[in-house]
């Protein structure tokens, strides 16, 4: 019964004539950096390149079918021999996913530039923006309907269901826009903070006639503020924190991760961390960073009403990132902290 519960719950969620939840996202959402905010396209002065994995099952002990959402991106930094302190960066992403007995599916695929301004010597300002292509779909033949139950049994295969669904699938165009400021105060501390608003251009999404519900999905605003702090060539903290919104709906999360050089010179890293969000989960993270390549695992342990339904348990996480240069020593156009 409570996994019934769970599915209606979240198709009607995605098939009302108002979406009134978030978007898909990760708690990781600092290792998923061009789904938060398009300016941080190239955003990384020590890289040259970045390229990246996310994977996120959710609410799988809840559901015969759980969420699973995966997530592929990678971006660049361009022309940056043309601008003696700036750059440009490219990049895209593909998110993908899976839930339901009705196999509802979602896939999204961005392209993003951004552009990046040193300002003065401890300072940088970037403003980015991104376009891409959104399919969603479901197989209503897999679902059972109030209309169904034949009084003894929900009977999908000769009742009608007698909902007004006119398509299986929607197509759009979606496009979000972002800015980035970085600020360093002293060689050993970064602070950065940024704004992004997604869905400007309002798109429709909906099973039903958009003729005769409003059915355009909400503006969702994204704001975030970082830190790295070195405390000395061992440790470097960096406190996270983010907050979302789209149609009342928000979302905070806070916490910290702390790096360790397990080498002397910061090519091999072990990572610890705990976040919070809202009234909802703890999220405690661990990670390992050797050369280019980060490996962080998390899992939201669920604290609100729901885990009742789910024994606290709520959902996994792993990302990969790989971060690298392109051959010889990278000319640095603004302070880093590293160890």
């Amino acid at each position: 019964m409570k996994r019934y519960l769970a599915a209606l719950l979240i198709f009607f969620g995605f098939t009302g004539a108002k979406v009134q939840a978030q978007d898909l996202h990760f708690s990781q959402y600092f290792n998923a950096p061009l789904l938060i905010n398009p300016a941080n396209t190239g955003f990384d002065p020590n890289a040259d390149y970045r390229i990246g994995i996310n994977y996120r099952n959710q609410w799988a002990s809840v559901m015969n079918n759980p969420y699973k959402t995966f997530s592929a991106w990678g971006d660049v930094q361009a022309f940056g021999n043309q601008f003696d302190d700036a750059w440009i960066g490219i990049g895209g992403v593909i998110l993908r996913d899976a839930a339901g007995a009705g196999s509802l599916t979602s896939t999204k695929a961005y392209a993003s530039v951004a552009y990046h301004q040193v300002l003065g010597l401890n300072s940088l300002l970037s403003l980015g923006f991104n376009a891409g292509w959104v399919n969603k779909k479901i197989d209503f033949s897999k679902l059972t309907f109030d209309n169904q139950w034949n009084g003894q049994f929900f009977d999908n295969k000769n009742l009608p269901s007698n909902e007004n669904f006119a398509y299986d699938q929607v197509n759009y165009l979606d496009i979000s826009l972002g800015a980035n400021y970085a600020y360093f105060p002293t060689d050993n501390i970064y602070i950065n903070g940024g704004l992004s608003v997604m869905h400007i251009n309002r798109p429709v999404e909906s099973f039903f006639d958009a003729s005769k519900v409003d059915a355009r999905l909400s503006m969702r605003y994204n704001a975030f503020l970082n830190a790295l702090v070195k405390l000395n060539d061992s440790w470097i903290l960096n406190p996270n924190l983010y907050y979302s919104e789209m149609t009342g709906t928000k979302e905070l999360v806070a916490g910290l991760n702390a790096a360790y050089n397990l080498s002397g010179d910061g090519t091999m890293q072990v990572i610890g961390g705990i976040y919070m969000r809202g009234n909802d989960a703890v999220i405690p993270t661990i990670g390992y960073q050797w050369g280019g390549m980060k490996l962080t695992v998390s899992y939201d342990a669920t604290i609100s009403s729901l885990s009742s339904y789910n024994n606290a348990r709520g959902a996994y996480e792993f990302s990969l990132v790989k971060a690298g240069i392109f051959g010889g020593d990278k000319a640095v156009k603004c302070p880093t902290v590293t160890f």
